[in-house]
């Protein structure tokens, strides 16, 4: 998974209790909810990637370097490492985080996508690759096939233009809980924090790439202070 930019960015308004040095909840837009959201979508294989095998919490990581480590002999016959190691993921992530171009163009029955069989018709497998050895007789399975039916949608497809509306301004809070941005909704937050003094409270604006992406994917798998972890520095 690469950055589609270097230079990607989206920003965030916080607002700091300064008294506990805590984020009570962001401001944000519909590029940040769709990344966030789309968060749920990245195969646990590109998270250990993402966030690299020493770092990840628990035992994943030894499952990971397990893959990685073991010789391709001891793997089924047509079954590669490659699909546990760099599984497919979301084809974006709202421009922070985005998947290599073979992920997007390999959705089922799309427009343009090729498909191909064994030359020998020795198995009914089919494959997008025609360099795929055939599961039986090992030869490429180059004979182009023709795809018949309904075109099968694929999720890059209907998600194209992101989950949430762009008209809405959300709350984020702490804890990632996202709902629609209000001024009763603030209040009534303000209340719950049992804030007494507004002149404890801070705006601040971040903004958030890929790095910010990653620390936010990592800080979300171990804490409940997400926001306050990733952007005021706090330790988990």
């Amino acid at each position: 998974m690469a950055s589609s930019s270097s230079t990607t960015k989206v920003t965030l308004k916080l607002l700091i209790d300064t008294k506990n040095q805590k984020v009570l909840f962001a401001e944000a837009s519909k590029n940040v909810i769709d990344f966030l959201f789309n968060l749920l979508r990245i195969p646990v294989g590109t998270v250990v990637k993402l966030l690299t095998k020493n770092e990840m919490v628990g035992s994943i990581g030894n499952l990971y370097n397990s893959v990685e480590n073991m010789s391709e002999n001891y793997m089924q016959i047509g079954q590669t490492k490659d699909v546990l190691l760099n599984p497919r993921t979301p084809s974006e992530i709202s421009g922070l985080l985005t998947a290599n171009d073979a992920d997007t163009n390999n959705s089922v029955g799309a427009e343009g996508t090729l498909f191909y069989k064994c030359p020998s018709n020795c198995t009914f497998d089919v494959t997008c690759d025609s360099a795929t050895p055939c599961s039986n007789c090992k030869r490429p399975m180059n004979s182009l096939t023709r795809y018949v039916g309904k075109k099968v949608v694929g999720d890059n497809t209907l998600i194209q233009n992101g989950f949430v509306k762009d008209v809405i301004t959300f709350m984020v809070m702490d804890d990632l809980v996202i709902e629609p941005m209000s001024t009763i909704s603030s209040i009534t937050l303000l209340n719950k924090f049992n804030i007494k003094e507004v002149g404890t409270l801070q705006e601040k604006v971040v903004e958030m790439g890929m790095d910010e992406g990653i620390k936010l994917l990592k800080a979300s798998l171990q804490s409940k202070m997400v926001l306050t972890s990733v952007f005021l520095k706090k330790k988990i």
